[in-house]
């Protein structure tokens, strides 16, 4: 078999809480002791009124304090299925904070069929900034359609590219659950007749690659 060499746009991908305890305390009782329980009383009210006046600065509780080992994420048939070639056990992708951001890799080219498939998570601190980074992706990326039942919300997204008369087309799932994002980029060549992948096939292929690794996030693996 010739050898190939993989597009340039092949070859570069993926760059790759506190609860605050209330102090109280106690009132000692008896005959000497009433005026400074009144004033301790007054204390508490002027305390009280105060406490209800001031923003809270405790820390909102996080679902998921962790990301799940990323190439445990999608079953090995599924592996096989969309990557045919490629080693099942995935490649993790270095991480400069692996609790929060992880990713893992499966590529091969099998003849002259070319995939790869990357799935990444990154939790965050809240739900709020989940869906503030999700809503950015998802309109960086026009074109796309929404996925019901993945999720509390998820985007799908399918393009076509051409380099040197070759085409790739390339799929990319974007999911938030409560403070934790997925992403599943899926994409794919043929070297033989330099066309691509079809629609429906590379963009099956990431959304069920997305179900199955938000259903590892979901499934306890990164929970606080």
């Amino acid at each position: 078999m010739r050898s190939l060499s993989l597009p340039l746009a092949l070859t570069a991908r993926l760059s790759p809480v506190a609860v605050l305890a209330a102090a109280g305390w106690a009132l000692s009782s008896g005959p000497l002791a009433a005026p400074q329980a009144a004033e301790h009383k007054s204390a508490e009210e002027k305390t009280g009124t105060q406490s209800a006046s001031t923003p809270s600065t405790s820390t909102v509780s996080k679902t998921y304090a962790a990301a799940p080992a990323p190439c445990e994420s999608v079953a090995e048939k599924t592996v096989k299925s969309l990557v045919p070639g490629a080693r099942t056990a995935g490649k993790e992708i270095p991480s400069t904070d692996s609790k929060l951001r992880r990713t893992c890799s499966w590529n091969a080219l099998k003849g002259y069929d070319y995939r790869w498939l990357d799935v990444s998570f990154e939790v965050m601190e809240s739900d709020e900034a989940a869906q503030k980074s999700y809503t950015a992706r998802t309109e960086a990326k026009s074109g796309g359609g929404a996925v019901p039942g993945l999720g509390d919300s998820a985007y799908s997204v399918v393009n076509l590219t051409t380099e040197d008369k070759q085409e790739t087309r390339e799929g990319v799932v974007v999911a938030r659950a409560s403070n934790a994002l997925v992403v599943v980029t899926y994409n794919g060549s043929d070297f033989e007749s330099k066309k691509a992948p079809s629609t429906d096939t590379i963009n099956k292929g990431a959304i069920k690659a997305a179900k199955e690794a938000v259903a590892a996030l979901e499934g306890g693996g990164g929970k606080g």
